[in-house]
């Protein structure tokens, strides 16, 4: 039982340290052709791993095309946005946590939804 929890939490910190590595926060993006480059690249290399590797298996062309377009949408959306405590903890909760929910369409969807709860409080 301890060498388990000993390896999930090391499975997890790898893939914390991993995305760390390899992921282009947002905000930080200052359009640069290298920042660009490295966008898309993240980008394909996350639908494909979300679409061909995983068990929903749907690697087909046209779903793949249509999948980093919409990441990429919403990559550049995220890059506008304003709240930085907002976006750094839906990318704490999607891409360092165990969910592997790191996509770009995912965050920007969170951001959004995070920001809009932001302002609400409970009430009769």
């Amino acid at each position: 039982m301890k060498k388990m929890v000993i390896l999930l939490a090391a499975i997890l910190f790898l893939n914390a340290t991993a995305i760390a590595e390899d992921f282009m926060h947002p905000m930080d993006f200052k359009g640069t052709q290298e920042e660009k480059n490295k966008v898309i690249q993240l980008i394909k290399q996350r639908v494909n791993k979300d679409f061909c590797q995983s068990e929903l298996k749907m690697c087909q062309a046209t779903t793949l095309r249509m999948m980093e377009k919409q990441n990429l949408d919403a990559f550049k959306k995220a890059s506008q946005a304003q709240n930085r405590e907002i976006m750094d903890r839906v990318i704490k909760d999607y891409c360092t946590s165990g969910l592997d929910m790191c996509s770009y369409s995912n965050l920007w969807m969170m951001y959004e939804q995070n920001l809009e709860a932001s302002k609400e409080s409970l009430a009769w």
